[in-house]
């Protein structure tokens, strides 16, 4: 097969329309678009979203600024110097620090922030960890344990 022998298949090429040129041809004087109106003009019509003056739908819906996380972890969060009041060696969960009652309410799974001071040793289980938190557990001589799916997530 060579270059020349390429061409498109019987009936699949129409001829364009020649539209203007006197009423034999079909297409007269008004060339299809009607007597008068703005879609009869020449040039190019209304752009896009124009509703003839009326104030469009892309100005009408208010603006929104950030679009929401689909699916996004909600955590307990507690800063690393809320537990310096409990006892050393305590096993610290979400279940435990809520029968203390340094936190009040379950939100998701806990996650540990690091502002505060910490100075007792702790065996913390929880589901992610900041740098500065995990390091603060482990300075004062305390383990630090991931539970559940959150093992990849561990500083976020």
């Amino acid at each position: 097969m060579r270059l020349d022998d390429a061409h498109p298949q019987a009936g699949s090429k129409k001829r364009r329309r020649r539209v203007g040129r006197g009423i034999a041809a079909g297409q007269g004087a008004s060339c299809g678009l009607g007597m008068r109106g703005q879609k009869s003009r020449s040039g190019s019509s209304t752009r896009p979203g124009f509703e003839g003056g009326q104030n469009p739908l892309y100005r009408r819906l208010p603006k929104l600024k950030h679009f929401p996380v689909i699916n996004r972890r909600c955590y307990t969060v507690i800063n690393v110097g809320k537990l310096a009041v409990l006892p050393a060696n305590t096993i610290v969960t979400l279940a435990s620090l809520m029968e203390v009652g340094i936190v009040t309410s379950d939100d998701g799974p806990l996650k540990m922030l690091g502002d505060g001071e910490l100075g007792i040793p702790l065996q913390v289980k929880a589901a992610a960890y900041t740098a500065s938190a995990r390091a603060k557990i482990e300075a004062a001589g305390g383990t630090c344990e991931l539970l559940g799916s959150a093992v990849a997530e561990s500083v976020s």
